[in-house]
């Protein structure tokens, strides 16, 4: 029998609806289950061989672009160093989300202290302000009110925040579909301004000082670089290059992994194993899409066991696949541009969600 993928283009992410909850138990003993055959299969070992060289290469990649760029001087062929610089930031985005969820060192501190470092120093992104939007994402993956990554926004991603939005705002959020890669352009932007509001902000994060001097000589000596080699048109050419690719390339390896997929009411409860994966969706590919998405295509496999190293990914994903055929869980995986055409599409529709209820056979057991 073939494992059971399911593509999800049928009803993509509107409501899930409330059941009965007596199920609960035996698919928190099925987790459990899954975790024995992961962990007697040492996909939870830690790959030092693998990491050490990503990094040192990656490192190397950057370090070889700005040598480069202070020998090519004021040229407009800096900008195809733009683009290969927003591809080797999109590569340290990797890395540091890897580093945030343990996946690289069997030390918490190693793991830390890589990923903080990587984010500021190299990518200009703050650690702190990540973690605390992502472990909320990844506690309860689109559930409203609880998964910040289908909070309001720019884009509506929920029925709730479509119907309060009138005027342009509304008129935007039933055509929003149709801007989802222009707005990819500006994600990258987004991000160094969310990292930047937080330092500044009041609020209490880890090590914040330290993340402000990163921050600060990463950003302060990269403007300064671009204003000392080109004039000011090309390095206003050269920086949009660089943020606008970079937002793609990060926005869209993330935005295919829960958008269009089931949303979870915000009184819903629901055990761990389904809640990870009828929420996620799995981009088919090789070891290029491995390496081009940072693991992120075997999104269910990162999200049941987040600190599994990225190239372990692949080895579990045959064995997820058969537990959730095995135990009648719909296992979701498709291409990235059918993931594409998915994600647009319940954008442009996502007001019409709630008049259209997704039904599912195994959330449909639990109870609101």
């Amino acid at each position: 029998m073939q494992p059971a993928i399911t593509s999800s283009t049928a009803e993509p992410a509107a409501l899930v609806p409330p059941a009965s909850s007596a199920p609960r138990g035996r698919h928190v003993s099925s987790y459990a289950e899954l975790s024995q055959l992961i962990r007697a299969a040492g996909l939870l070992r830690r790959r030092y061989g693998y990491y050490w060289t990503l990094m040192l290469t990656t490192v190397a990649a950057f370090a070889g672009i700005w040598v480069g760029f202070v020998l090519l001087g004021d040229s407009w062929y800096q900008l195809l160093l733009a683009a290969a610089l927003a591809v080797v930031l999109a590569q340290f985005g990797f890395i540091g989300h890897e580093g945030a969820h343990r996946q690289i060192f069997a030390s918490h501190r190693w793991n830390e202290w890589t990923a903080r470092v990587i984010s500021g120093l190299f990518t200009g992104l703050s650690y702190g302000w990540w973690m605390r939007k992502h472990n909320r994402h990844h506690a309860n993956p689109n559930k409203i009110g609880a998964d910040p990554d289908i909070g309001p926004g720019v884009v509506a991603f929920t029925p709730g925040v479509v119907e309060q939005r009138s005027g342009v705002a509304g008129w935007f959020a039933r055509r929003q579909g149709r801007f989802f890669f222009p707005l990819l352009l500006l994600e990258g932007l987004a991000l160094h301004v969310a990292s930047i509001q937080t330092l500044v902000r009041r609020e209490k994060l880890k090590h914040r000082w330290v993340e402000a001097v990163f921050m600060a000589v990463r950003l302060g000596g990269y403007v300064a670089a671009l204003l000392i080699v080109l004039p000011p048109g090309k390095a206003a050419a050269f920086f949009a290059i660089q943020m606008g690719l970079f937002g793609v390339l990060l926005g869209g390896v993330f935005a295919p992994n829960h958008k269009g997929m089931p949303i979870v009411p915000a009184t819903m409860k629901i055990d761990f194993l389904q809640r990870q994966v009828l929420m996620s969706r799995n981009i088919a590919g090789g070891w290029f899409t491995d390496l081009a998405m940072g693991g992120l295509n075997l999104q269910v496999e990162h999200h049941l066991f987040p600190n599994m190293p990225r190239p372990n990914l692949r080895r579990a994903q045959p064995i997820v696949r058969e537990f959730c055929e095995r135990h009648h869980i719909p296992y979701t995986e498709t291409g990235l541009i059918k993931s594409y055409k998915i994600v647009v599409d319940y954008l442009n529709n996502v007001g019409l969600r709630a008049r259209d209820p997704f039904h599912c056979p195994i959330t449909a057991q639990y109870r609101v």
